[in-house]
């Protein structure tokens, strides 16, 4: 049984929500109620169908929030980002002394948000992916300078019910936003785009869907058993002067990694424009 400490949720959305289900799977117990605050009374009363939550909306209970940090030892803030700085003014009086602050929210860096808490309190940033809405994610985490082992190793407990955590350097949180936070595009976008060449090729919709989405999952899953590489698993399939391999060479050519590249530059570049406050 995973022990955790007694946590408080700000915002819900679609993130929040997988934490949520993470942090009530079997094996997890957390010390008392989930303490969980949505802006409607709609988004509140969907959560309290949760056993183990106490969901208060803000739009009823103006002090939702503050009541809700009070007795925390860890305060996800699961809200979008420009308001990150807003909700922490409101909160920062009411926290306990040796709380955890953890922001999903790209481009906020900790160091603001840790010149708007008291001294005292650690603020650790976390930078999850949607697959963690069935238990296969992977967070990136990053500490701020006033967070402590101790603090990070709570905060990888707690997101280790969600999948697999990677502890960096909040130097690298950007990089990890492009590569795993922001990848689950890039792969439906392969998806799409191999969907809709099956069906140029003559495939209904649903015959090309099927063979462009169970070819993703089935070869997803052969490269989680087999432990290989990527590389090898594709030099497998690529006989020497095969069909395969004339595929590949005409993606090649395409010089994917230069594509891959930019990509995640421009990125990594919205995140920092995000961090001057653009």
């Amino acid at each position: 049984m995973k022990q955790l400490p007694r946590i408080a949720m700000l915002g819900v959305g679609s993130m929040g929500g997988a934490i949520l289900a993470g942090l009530r799977a079997p094996g997890v117990s957390v010390d008392g109620d989930i303490a969980v605050t949505t802006r409607s009374a709609a988004s509140a009363a969907r959560v309290s169908d949760t056993s183990g939550l106490d969901a208060q909306a803000t739009e009823l209970v103006p002090e939702a929030n503050r009541e809700a940090v009070q007795g925390a030892r860890v305060v996800i803030l699961a809200v979008k980002p420009w308001l990150i700085h807003d909700l922490l003014d409101e909160i920062a009086g009411s926290l306990e002394p040796d709380a955890i602050v953890v922001s999903v929210a790209a481009g906020v860096t900790s160091e603001s948000m840790q010149a708007i808490l008291p001294r005292r309190i650690a603020v650790v940033r976390a930078m999850p992916n949607t697959p963690s809405l069935v238990g296969l994610g992977v967070t990136g985490i990053a500490a701020g300078t006033s967070a402590s082992d101790a603090d990070v190793a709570i905060v990888q407990e707690i997101f280790a019910t969600v999948g697999q955590v990677l502890v960096v350097d909040e130097s690298q949180i950007n990089a990890v936003a492009a590569v795993s936070g922001s990848g689950p595009a890039y792969l439906y976008l392969y998806a799409e785009e191999m969907t809709a060449a099956a069906v140029r090729l003559g495939f209904d919709e649903a015959e090309a869907r099927l063979l462009a989405e169970q070819t993703v999952v089935g070869a997803v899953e052969l490269m989680r058993r087999s432990g290989e590489t990527p590389a090898e698993l594709r030099r497998r399939v690529t006989s020497p002067k095969g069909t395969t391999e004339q595929a590949i060479l005409v993606m090649q050519e395409a010089h994917l990694g230069d594509v891959y590249d930019r990509a995640l530059a421009a990125n990594i570049r919205r995140s920092q424009e995000l961090e001057a406050g653009n």
